[in-house]
C-alpha cells in the first residue's frame, strides 16, 4: 500500500507544480517527511492524509491509487423553480457538455435527494426559488459532498456578493449562453473529467 501511495503522492505533487518543500510548508511538516512518504519508507497518519488530499485538491481515495471510473459520466444538475428556464438552459448545458449526465430540478428538495445518492460534480443553482434560497441549497450540497462545483444563475446582480460567501466557484446571469458557460467551466474549483468540454 505504501508504494502505491508513494508513487501517487509524487505524481500528484509534480502535477500540482509543487516542490517537496512547498508541500511540506503547506502541511507544516519537514521536507524530509514528504521525502520519506514519497520513497515509501513511511506513511502519514490519517489527519495528515486528509490535509495532503486538501493541499493537492484530490479525494483521499485518489492518494491511494483508487482508479477513477472511466466509463462513468459526471452528474451535472440544474435547479430552478421556473420550468421555462430549465427548458431553455438544459439544451445549452447538453450542447456544451456532451460527456455529462444533466438533470434538471424545479424543487430544491429533489435536488438534495438526488445528491444524497449520486455524486454531483457540478450544480447550477438559481439563487431565488420561492421560499428556498439557492444560497442555502448550495451549502446543503457542499455538506453532502464538499467537492461539488457550484455555479449560481440569476437575473439579479444584487445577489453576486452574497453568492461568493457560500463556497460557490462561479456566477452567471440568466439567460445562460454557451459562451458564458464555457467561461465558467474554465474556472471550476475542482476540475471534472468527462464533461466533453
Amino acid at each position: 500500500m505504501s508504494v502505491s501511495f508513494a508513487e501517487t503522492l509524487r505524481r500528484l505533487r509534480a502535477e500540482k507544480g509543487l516542490s517537496q518543500q512547498q508541500l511540506a510548508d503547506q502541511l507544516y511538516v519537514d521536507r524530509s517527511s514528504v521525502a520519506h512518504w514519497e520513497s515509501g519508507r513511511r506513511v502519514p497518519d490519517a489527519i495528515l492524509i486528509s490535509r495532503i488530499a486538501g493541499a493537492l485538491d484530490v479525494d483521499v481515495a485518489e492518494l491511494f491509487g483508487a482508479p477513477e471510473p472511466r466509463d462513468e459520466k459526471p452528474n451535472v444538475i440544474l435547479v430552478d423553480d421556473e420550468r421555462i428556464i430549465l427548458q431553455g438552459s438544459l439544451p445549452i448545458l447538453e450542447g456544451v457538455m456532451p460527456g455529462a449526465v444533466i438533470t434538471g430540478f424545479t424543487k430544491p428538495s429533489e435536488a438534495v435527494r438526488f445528491a444524497e445518492t449520486n455524486r454531483v460534480a457540478l450544480a447550477f443553482l438559481d439563487i431565488e426559488m420561492g421560499t428556498v434560497s439557492g444560497l442555502d441549497l448550495c451549502r446543503k450540497l457542499l455538506d453532502i459532498h464538499p467537492r461539488t462545483n457550484v455555479i449560481f444563475l440569476t437575473a439579479y446582480m444584487d445577489y453576486a456578493f452574497h453568492a461568493w460567501d457560500t463556497g460557490a466557484c462561479g456566477f452567471a446571469l440568466k439567460p445562460l449562453s454557451p459562451e458564458d458557460l464555457r467561461k465558467q467551466l474554465a474556472r471550476l474549483r475542482y476540475p471534472v473529467r468527462g464533461l466533453g468540454v
